[in-house]
């Protein structure tokens, strides 16, 4: 249940900044508006890998971390994941 209200935030804020594509942000910002006792738990890093295996989100290594934006291929499937209570 948790899991999936932290994978919405994060779609949801992505997609509110229109990070679609070639437009990336780094993996840490990923957790930033999130409450303090959610931030750094267990349960974020498992819904970014997640998202990662589902392909919502697409990955971009570079040389000072990881990258990564909405994949513009899925994006019915987010805007629905989103509108979903």
């Amino acid at each position: 249940m948790i899991e999936e209200e932290i994978k919405r935030f994060i779609l949801r804020k992505l997609a509110r900044h229109r990070m679609w594509m070639h437009k990336h942000t780094s993996i840490h910002n990923l957790p930033k508006g999130l409450p303090d006792y959610l931030r750094s738990t267990k349960e974020v890093k498992k819904a970014i890998e997640q998202l990662l295996k589902q392909g919502l989100l697409l990955s971009k290594p570079t040389n000072y971390g990881l990258e990564v934006s909405l994949n513009i291929r899925k994006k019915k499937e987010i805007e629905e994941f989103i509108k979903e209570n």
